[in-house]
């Protein structure tokens, strides 16, 4: 079972129990320990996941954070958790003390619900103040769990997680930024859009307009950028769809060729309306149409061009004629083929019609 489903269904377990949950073990029996146990670790192991683990700070003694994960012997991730009703958030700088401690280079501080990775990207030794990957069970992302791969017991790599851990940290602070632009646009951000086509001072009403204009023109951009891409998987799912469809007909025509069969009567029967219509026109412009309903007689192979239709699967046998316009065809019986003849100036009336 790939990561994804199993974090989708520890997403279930949480939201049918946290009502229950009251207290912070029971937050940890019922919603980190499932988590730990997702990426691969023994929980019941207790040299592999080593709970209540000690960390002595200075003179502080008999300090301890929740679990420490161990791997050939040596820490590389700890865990301090908190009631899942606690902000993740706020507990931050317990987690730091820990950190320095621990010798674990990923430090993660959870309230069962969402997950922050911590690591020392800024200083050696040092918890970073901010995370560098959230994993909220609520709202899993694609990317989030790809990196999430990399604290695996199998797929466990250090060089991976620093450069992802690096990349994050950086791309996650360019966005908050520009998140705050397009809200409120700093002066900084409309002089460098501005002075690129506005040559005249920007006076400090000037500065108030432009910085609505730069507002609105952002978030106008976004705006058709993310229009423009349901437009184009909208186009993509109905050109499938069509495909499927052109599909399903091919298969639907090729299963109803496969039932129809061509009797010896229908063929002579052709024959005989063939004989007659050549007296106007060449043979080569009289086709044929087999159906399971009816045998067709075509003028140019032109469906809009019927020039009759035997009817021979029932127990009496009929000749449509169209003498009087395509969609008034009139059922002629017959009690044997030669009285096929007998309708002759149908026939030529119909071709004179077309």
């Amino acid at each position: 079972m790939d990561l994804k489903l199993k974090l989708e269904q520890l997403h279930q377990r949480v939201v049918g129990l946290k009502d229950q949950i009251n207290t912070e073990e029971a937050t940890k029996n019922a919603f980190v320990m499932p988590f730990i146990q997702i990426l691969g670790y023994d929980i019941f192991n207790p040299t592999e996941v080593v709970p209540e683990h000690i960390c002595d700070i200075g003179t502080k003694k008999g300090e301890k954070v929740d679990y420490v994960i161990r791997k050939n012997n040596a820490p590389i991730l700890i865990f301090e958790c908190k009631h899942w009703k606690e902000n993740a958030d706020a507990h931050n700088s317990q987690l730091h003390r820990y950190y320095h401690v621990s010798k674990a280079k990923f430090g993660v501080l959870t309230n069962g619900t969402i997950y922050n990775f911590y690591a020392d990207l800024e200083k050696p030794n040092i918890m970073d103040e901010k995370p560098f990957l959230t994993i909220n069970i609520e709202d899993l992302k694609d990317s989030s769990i790809k990196i999430l791969e990399s604290f695996t017991k199998n797929g466990y790599n250090l060089e991976s997680i620093l450069d992802s851990a690096e990349d994050l940290k950086y791309i996650k602070a360019i966005r908050k930024e520009f998140e705050k632009e397009i809200d409120h646009p700093s002066d900084e951000m409309v002089k460098l859009l501005v002075n690129r086509f506005f040559d005249k001072p920007l006076t400090a009403n000037r500065m108030i307009a432009f910085k609505e204009y730069t507002k609105k023109a952002l978030t106008v951009s976004i705006n058709e950028s993310i229009s423009d891409r349901l437009k184009s998987a909208l186009n993509m799912n109905e050109k499938a769809e069509k495909q499927t469809d052109a599909k399903t007909i091919s298969v639907d025509e090729n299963n109803e060729a496969n039932k129809i069969i061509t009797t010896e009567e229908e063929s002579e029967a052709f024959q005989i309306v063939k004989a007659i219509l050549r007296e106007k026109i060449s043979s080569d412009r009289i086709a044929s149409r087999d159906t399971q309903s009816y045998f067709g007689v075509l003028l140019d192979d032109n469906n809009r061009k019927p020039i009759c239709r035997f009817h021979f699967n029932t127990t009496n046998k009929y000749l449509e004629t169209f003498q009087n316009g395509k969609d008034a065809g009139e059922k002629k019986q017959l009690n044997s083929l030669d009285e096929i003849y007998d309708y002759r100036n149908h026939l030529h009336q119909t071709l004179d019609n077309y």
